[in-house]
């Protein structure tokens, strides 16, 4: 396998940024540590690059930071998916050079 065929399929995994919406009806208490990495969760705007480099939109699971270390335990796990953003990060690097 190349990147050409797998790269439609590593864009969904970008879709995991969209659990950082439940940030919105729910915030991290601000006593919550990890405050730093909540604020990559901006990063999760780096997957509208999928729309023209394939592959690059699983960045956009950047967007589930916005959750990490959450008081509950279920948007605190959503928050850990986000990390999957590195897997689109190999796509803009291709699509760069």
């Amino acid at each position: 396998m190349n990147f050409a065929q797998i790269a439609p399929w590593v864009g969904l995994i970008g879709l995991i940024g969209l659990a950082g919406l439940a940030g919105i009806r729910k915030p991290a208490l601000k006593t919550q540590p990890g405050a730093l990495i909540r604020l990559l969760g901006i990063a999760g705007l780096a997957g509208i690059s999928g729309f023209w480099i394939e592959g690059a939109g699983a960045m956009g699971a950047f967007g589930a930071l916005g959750l990490w270390n959450h008081q509950s335990p279920t948007l605190a796990l959503w928050g850990k998916l986000g990390w999957a953003g590195v897997v689109g990060v190999p796509f803009a690097i291709a699509a760069l050079m």
